[in-house]
Formats: structure tokens, sequence, C-alpha cells
């Protein structure tokens, strides 16, 4: 995460509170400067020493909001301090004030004064998040380009209701947080659908043997992540995920590939929706030539394996590809990473390629950082020194809209 970032956590009144304590630990564990605002309902679930000794400030509530002691307006001095906000629980109660504009209270006044982006995790029960009336102020709210969401999620509530309206798990409101910091909270893919394919493809020999590959997804659902909070409506294909990185996406639409076949064919089921396509998986090369449906002994395994190649699903693709397409490769290389990035970037018609080290420190498979070079069928370079996953993602999804507009610039001087 940026180091240094400034956090405002406004605590709305609700049970789910509690969760709010594990993300500003875990958000000043990793660098960023945090304040705790709490409204007087949610004094009721958690005490102002709690979220003080978590965040190293002091807390902030309606008692010194309206003390005459602060030499400046606290709401404004909160307002002006704050680069990213978070409410959480937002209850129903916030959510009407924040969509019709009233203040009465520290956290109102507070959110209402500053320009910075805010990120909402509503929390309540299920009848409540389904009225016609709160909906209405939802998508009101979502209206306002400075307002960023996550979840809610569906499940067991406290109330025993099942359902949607369940609080986001801290793990998906910190990746919101790292998300919105490193992109400003700007929503320039509005409006843009995105493809991302992520993880490690498995060619079976028989029902438990496969040849494969050390790739997490990591990276592709970094770049899912980072798409879906600048506002793309994102579809990610995943193969052989870890399962604790996909809580992090729960409004992300999520499919399951095991093989290379199988990720083809949900490409295909999808690719004539999508205008950039993100090929991060790592697919195989090769298979076995025969396929046993059940367990080999010991004894039955072949001497000589077989192999075959597999589907190329970047040369299927290209002879579907339309010219509002974008796809985007990626080369996962050791030694020299330059050269057969280049090659693959015009053997397989690629709009851009990103060609990423496995053999350095810090960086390829398994690894939460990542480096490498941007390369673009104009010729452009860019050298993406190691950062975060989440951060090189940013940096990619900048580069393919500068690359669009060019491309646009270009057909639009060609008429």
């Amino acid at each position: 995460m940026p180091s240094g970032g400034r956090l405002l956590v406004a605590i709305g009144g609700g049970i789910a509170a509690y969760k709010v304590c594990e993300v500003i630990s875990g958000v000043f564990q990793s660098g960023y400067q945090v304040k705790v605002v709490l409204s007087q309902s949610a004094l009721k679930f958690i005490t102002p020493l709690s979220v003080a000794t978590l965040s190293r400030n002091p807390a902030y509530t309606d008692d010194l909001f309206w003390s005459a002691d602060n030499s400046r307006p606290l709401h404004i001095e909160l307002a002006q301090w704050a680069q990213l906000i978070l409410i959480a629980p937002m209850t129903a109660n916030t959510l009407a004030k924040l969509t019709h504009g009233f203040a009465d209270n520290l956290l109102t006044n507070t959110i209402l004064a500053s320009d910075c982006p805010v990120l909402a995790a509503p929390a309540m029960n299920t009848l409540m998040w389904q009225q016609i009336s709160l909906q209405r102020n939802w998508q009101m709210l979502q209206e306002d380009p400075r307002y960023h969401s996550v979840g809610p999620s569906s499940g067991r509530l406290a109330c025993d209701a099942v359902g949607a309206g369940r609080m986001a798990e801290p793990e998906s409101i910190i990746a919101a947080i790292e998300s919105l910091f490193l992109s400003g909270g700007k929503r320039d893919l509005v409006g843009k659908s995105v493809l991302v394919t992520a993880g490690g493809t498995r060619e079976y020999l028989d029902r438990v043997r496969y040849l494969g590959n050390p790739s997490t997804g990591r990276m592709g659902i970094a770049l899912a992540t980072a798409a879906h909070y600048r506002g793309a409506q994102v579809t990610l294909i995943g193969s052989n995920l870890e399962k604790e990185r996909l809580i992090c996406l729960p409004e992300i639409s999520t499919f399951s590939a095991d093989s290379s076949q199988e990720m083809l064919e949900i490409i295909l089921e999808q690719f004539s929706r999508i205008e950039w396509l993100f090929m991060v998986a790592a697919v195989g090369d090769v298979k076995p030539a025969n396929y046993y449906g059940y367990k080999l002994a010991k004894r039955e395994i072949p001497k000589h394996l077989e192999l075959e190649p597999v589907v190329d699903i970047l040369q299927a693709l290209s002879q579907h590809k339309t010219v509002r397409q974008t796809i985007i490769g990626f080369a996962a290389q050791s030694g020299d990473i330059l050269t057969p990035a280049r090659q693959k970037l015009e053997r397989k018609q690629l709009d851009v390629i990103l060609a990423n080290p496995i053999d350095q420190i810090g960086a390829g498979f398994g690894s939460e950082n990542n480096q490498g070079i941007i390369l673009d069928s104009k010729g452009r370079k860019k050298t993406i020194e190691s950062c975060s996953k989440l951060e090189l993602a940013n940096i990619l999804l900048d580069f393919v809209q500068e690359y669009v507009d060019l491309s646009v610039g270009e057909n639009a001087r060609s008429l």
C-alpha cells in the first residue's frame, strides 16, 4: 500500500462496526495515517478507546464537534485532512442523509465539507436493504462520482436473516481502499467491459496428475480489482486460483476454468461484448497426448510421456477480434524478457504486452510484488520498477487507456 496516505474512517451505528477495527488495524500497519469519526449510534457498538488505540489518533465524536474548544471547525479540519473517507458500516440513516445533503452530526458534516473520494460499505437487515426508498437513495448516491462502494454481500446477518445486507469483509474493504488510493478515486473506465484471465491452467494425465505451473493468479486478481474500482464492468476467468484471494472480488463476475480448452470456451462465450481482454493467466503449452479417466496405479504411469500442443488461445482469438477490441498479453520470462515479449507481441498480433521476470526476487509467480516492461504495437515502451501488483495493474490500465486514445485519434485523422 502507498505509505502515508490519509484515511478518515467514519463509523455508523450497526453491529458490523466491530469489523471496522480489523480494517483500521490493517491499514495502519500498512503505512496509512488513520483518523476515526464515530456517530452517536456507533458508540453503542464500539468504544472511542478501541479505535483510538488501533489508529494511534484520538477518536472524534459529536461531543467534540459541538465543543467550543476547537480553534477551527472540527469538520473542516478533518475534511481537509482526509485523502479518502471510508464509511463503514453505512447505515440506512446515514445513506439517506448524504443522499439528500443533510448534515446534523460530525460524520455527515465532515463528508459534505470534503472533496476527496468516499468509499461506502453498507450494512443492514435484508428487508431494509431491499426497500424501494433505500435502493433509490443508494442509486442516487452512486451517481455522484465521488462515491465508490464495496458490498454489501449476502449471508447470515446478526439478526439471523439470510440474504443481502452483510457488510463486506475487512479484506475486501482494505483491497478497495488500496485501489482508490492508487487510482486517486478516478472512474475513467465507467462503461468499459473488461475481461481478465488469471491463474495457471492444468492439463491432466489422469484424475489426479497434471502438467501445470506455479501461477497463483495474484496479478490477474489485482488487474480485475483495479479495473473494477475504476468503474469498469469486469469479468474474471480464474484457473486454479488461491481461494482466499477471491474474497476481495464479491462484485466481479467470476468463472472457473481448469484447462486451456475450458478457458478458451468461456472466453469465446464472453468475447463479443468485451472491449479489453487481459490474458494474464499462465496457460500451458503442452498436454499429455492421452488422458486416463481414472487414477493410474504407479506401475501404469507411462515411462515416456507423449505430449501434444494445447490450443493457442491468443491465436484463436485473433480470428474473432474487431477494431473496437484491445488485447493485452503477458510474457513471464527469465533472462532477456524484452526480446521474446516483442516477438510474442508481433506473432500473436497483440495490442499491448507486459513482459515480467520470473527469476528476480520480489517478482513473478506467487510474489506480492512485480516488475516489468510494457510494449505496444505502436512502438511505445514503459519500464516499471518493483511495486505491488495492484500498483502495476493501475500503471498498465493507464498505459492501455493511452494506447486506445492514440488509436482513436489516428483513426479519426485517417477519415
